[in-house]
């Protein structure tokens, strides 16, 4: 079992059992991000606006020694480490999809204070593809930059969703915009009907495409 949070509820529960270990603030962002495969400290405190370093440092320590996380020097030449999750971790993929679901309906118009990255977007996209039975990769292009999906057994038991930038060739191409993505994930439209309105634009050919495009 792992040991117990310094900030423990200390009640015979599973939920709260959950919470001493990723309870924390900031806590399951960083699993957010690490889901996207091994990252190096400086590329985690760039995709989460507005922690401080300490905290990061603070929360990963936390991660490490919880079992949900773990940390490990690159192969040469590269020289630094990198953060990734570990079994446990990883199996909290459904708990961020099953946040996501719930927070959609509070997304809104997006503020001008408003952070964001492209890879945001991944998990909930992937909820709305991975409904449709698809398998193998998906490079998903916003106006905001690009990521790849893996759906299916694509994703294994390693990253479910990565850069889009250099991660090699994807089975088919998803542009579309963000707003796009916000209406998905609430249900405001499906995926079919964004399709063939013209909102979602489906590239490529093979057995993946010819899913997506028939929604």
């Amino acid at each position: 079992m792992p040991p117990r949070s310094r900030r423990s509820y200390d009640q015979y529960c599973a939920a709260a059992r959950a919470l001493d270990a990723v309870g924390d603030r900031w806590t399951l962002l960083i699993v957010r991000e690490l889901l996207a495969g091994p990252r190096r400290y400086t590329d985690l405190h760039a995709d989460l606006p507005g922690v401080s370093t300490d905290v990061l440092a603070s929360r990963l320590k936390d991660m490490e020694q919880g079992g949900i996380a773990s940390r490990r020097r690159m192969a040469a030449p590269v020289s630094a480490y990198v953060y990734e999750l570990t079994p446990r971790g990883r199996a909290l993929l459904p708990v961020l999809e099953a946040l996501g679901e719930w927070g959609a309906a509070d997304l809104g118009e997006r503020a001008a204070t408003d952070a964001v990255r492209a890879h945001w977007f991944a998990l909930p996209l992937r909820g709305v593809l991975d409904a449709l039975g698809g398998h193998g990769v998906v490079e998903v292009r916003l106006d905001e930059g690009e990521f790849l999906l893996r759906l299916g057994d694509a994703a294994g038991e390693g990253a479910v969703y990565a850069d889009g930038r250099g991660e090699g060739a994807a089975d088919v191409r998803v542009v579309l915009g963000a707003d796009v993505c916000v209406a998905l994930a609430r249900g405001d439209v499906a995926w079919g009907d964004a399709v063939r309105g013209g909102d979602v634009v489906v590239e490529g050919e093979g057995v993946l495409a010819k899913v997506l495009r028939e929604g």
